[in-house]
């Protein structure tokens, strides 16, 4: 008794026998694999029948159309005429005599080919026979080797699908010696259009079906794709791959097709059937055998897409059997929503409600089923949840309070640690000489200063001397950022003391002072084994009086050009603070006005950006000095850091970039 309680397993019971119902599924397979096997019968018996009236359609008309071309070979004036061409009266009672065959024949068309002159007369509805040849054949012609062939083998009768090239017309071609064998005057015959044979013979809307006529050796003579059919294989051209043999999937189905033929030639009047792999699909092939042409009628039927069986009656079942599951569906869904769902349903909205806050929630009236303790068991939770959620939005409120406060320090302290940065950003500007450049060079420089944050580790200094000398260098720190500025710091003061100490004529002596200088103050400090100190320096010391200049650099170059090339100095490989101490030397060029002097750090050269992301490189480099060397310096300024812009395009700038560029007069 139990089962039929009031308990969730009974009413699942109650769904299990509602489901039950549905046990027509198994049937409805049966039934599919029965409707398979009749489909299939029918489908045999389709595939029969229309075989068997292609094959009477083929027949009748190509038999009048073949008895019409025997008679027209066979007359007295045709094999008269082709006995001696020129002689006029024979030409005229053959003329006479043409225009009856020209009537009585379906294309209204004749051919004559003259085995003794080899010349071919055509008579056409556009081309009206005149006693002249079309053309004449040639033995060592392919396009007229059908015509060899077949007096080669001696067949009275030849049907021959062919395309004539030199008439520009397809057919299927009636072909008749004239004479006797050993003594063959020529040919003589019609054709018919080919088109017009594939409409009314083989062109059909069924889908799924596939008529077709294929010759003794498997060629197809005519298929609804006109690409198939083996033009010229009954006169003994080769047929090539357009076999129905070839569409099949292995010589196995070969073979069978072989004897299928074999047993529709035995027994014409029959039709011969068997399956078969086409293109992929398996198929019920029939053929049936036309002794008078020599040819099989075959017909493939993809029962998969042929309408086989009547539409109507196949609907019909289908719509019965979509409304007997829709009642049964819908029995099901009427007992399993009162039994079952809307005592969920009410739950559902309860969980909704406690969701949103609302912790006052009706819940489903109680029930002595797995329902009704389901739904004492979540009033039981909603509670725990409401206790739980006050306990967790105080907790929320403090620790939301607290959070607040940790925030607005830190947004504190972060406001100190940027107005730091943009007071040092203020105090590196302020010790950088433009004010000097300008008033030495006027319009006859320009410096592209660019850190990667508000503060960077490159600067550029200047320093004047007496007698039209000065000195003027760029420096590039490792770091960026604020430790970048600071260790800027450290190479300002050592360029500086290592200038007062050796004078400006010597760059190479001041970067060695430099050097060493920096090398004592970093001696006593423990740094980090990841800290980079070393620093990228290049000076130049400019004599107009003299008319020389004398640069050396610490793994800096100096670049200089007179608008028809661009030149490279390379300073010595080692920077300041290496690893090893470098040795620095000076190199000296003689001061053109013409030329302008370019320093620049590495931040330019490395700067990613292109297709790939590659560094801008040194070659690059040189080519966009060339290519502004003759505009003005403000112009250049302007035109190189817009060419940078467009290389970096979307890549994030990598490291600080300086580029100081000069010109001067000799003295």
């Amino acid at each position: 008794m139990a089962i039929w309680g009031k308990g969730l397993r009974a009413k699942s019971i109650w769904a299990l026998l509602l489901a039950c119902v549905l046990a027509f599924i198994p049937a409805g397979g049966i039934g599919w694999r029965l409707l398979a096997g009749v489909q299939e019968h029918f489908g045999q018996a389709y595939v029969q029948n229309f075989t068997q009236l292609n094959r009477q359609n083929i027949l009748v008309p190509l038999s009048r159309e073949l008895a019409l071309a025997r008679r027209f070979a066979g007359s007295v004036p045709t094999r008269r005429w082709l006995q001696d061409e020129a002689d006029p009266q024979r030409l005229s009672l053959f003329t006479e005599e043409s225009r009856g065959f020209a009537e009585d024949f379906s294309s209204h068309s004749f051919f004559v080919a003259s085995l003794g002159s080899l010349r071919y007369y055509f008579h056409g509805e556009d081309k009206p026979f005149t006693g002249d040849p079309q053309y004449r054949l040639d033995p060592a012609a392919a396009d007229d080797a059908w015509f060899f062939h077949l007096l080669e083998r001696g067949e009275k009768i030849n049907i021959n699908v062919n395309l004539d090239r030199q008439l520009g017309i397809t057919r299927v071609w009636l072909n008749v010696l004239v004479g006797e064998p050993g003594n063959w005057l020529g040919m003589a015959g019609t054709g018919i259009d080919l088109t017009a044979f594939i409409d009314n013979f083989i062109t059909t809307g069924e889908p799924g079906v596939t008529p077709m006529i294929i010759d003794g050796g498997g060629a197809f003579q005519a298929h609804p794709d006109r690409r198939m059919i083996a033009l010229g294989s009954a006169a003994g051209a080769g047929a090539g791959q357009r076999t129905l043999p070839a569409l099949l999937a292995d010589n196995a189905e070969r073979e069978r097709l072989a004897a299928l033929m074999a047993a529709a030639a035995a027994e014409p009047e029959q039709v011969s059937l068997g399956w078969f792999t086409l293109e992929g699909q398996r198929q019920l092939l029939a053929l049936s055998h036309i002794p008078e042409l020599g040819w099989y009628v075959a017909t493939a039927v993809d029962l998969g897409a042929a309408r086989v069986l009547d539409q109507a009656w196949i609907n019909g079942a289908v719509l019965a059997l979509v409304i007997m599951l829709a009642v049964l569906l819908l029995g099901l869904a009427y007992g399993v929503d009162r039994m079952v769902l809307q005592p969920l349903r009410r739950l559902q909205g309860s969980a909704s409600a406690i969701a949103e806050g609302r912790f006052d929630v009706s819940l489903p009236p109680p029930s002595g089923d797995e329902i009704g303790d389901l739904s004492r068991a979540f009033g039981i939770m909603a509670e725990q949840v409401r206790s739980h959620t006050e306990e967790l939005e105080q907790k929320v409120q403090s620790r939301t309070r607290e959070l607040e406060l940790a925030n607005q320090r830190m947004r504190q302290a972060h406001q100190q640690i940027n107005d730091s940065i943009d007071y040092a950003s203020l105090i590196q500007k302020a010790i950088l000489p433009d004010q000097q450049l300008t008033q030495v060079f006027g319009e006859h420089h320009f410096v592209l200063w660019h850190p990667r944050d508000v503060v960077g580790g490159d600067f550029y200094l200047f320093h004047p001397g007496e007698e039209e000398r000065f000195l003027v260098g760029v420096v590039d720190c490792a770091g960026h950022g604020v430790p970048g500025a600071l260790m800027t710091m450290l190479a300002r003061a050592a360029l500086d003391h290592a200038i007062r100490e050796q004078g400006m004529d010597s760059p190479a002596a001041i970067l060695q002072l430099a050097d060493t200088t920096l090398r004592g103050m970093l001696q006593d400090c423990d740094l980090p084994r990841g800290l980079a100190t070393n620093m990228d320096v290049g000076l130049a010391m400019v004599d107009s009086r003299r008319g020389r200049l004398v640069f050396a650099g610490a793994k800096m170059s100096l670049y200089y050009s007179d608008g028809e090339r661009v030149e490279e100095r390379k300073g010595c490989r080692r920077t300041l603070l290496d690893r090893r101490p470098g040795h620095f030397e000076d190199q000296v060029l003689a001061l053109d006005g013409d030329h302008i002097y370019y320093l620049a750090t590495d931040g330019y050269l490395d700067q990613a950006g292109g297709a790939k992301g590659f560094g801008l490189g040194n070659s690059r480099f040189c080519e966009l000095l060339l290519s502004h060397a003759r505009l003005p310096l403000p112009e250049q300024a302007q035109a190189l850091r817009q060419a940078l812009d467009e290389y970096r395009g979307s890549h994030p700038q990598r490291d600080d970039i300086t580029l100081l560029a000069f010109r001067t007069q000799t003295g």
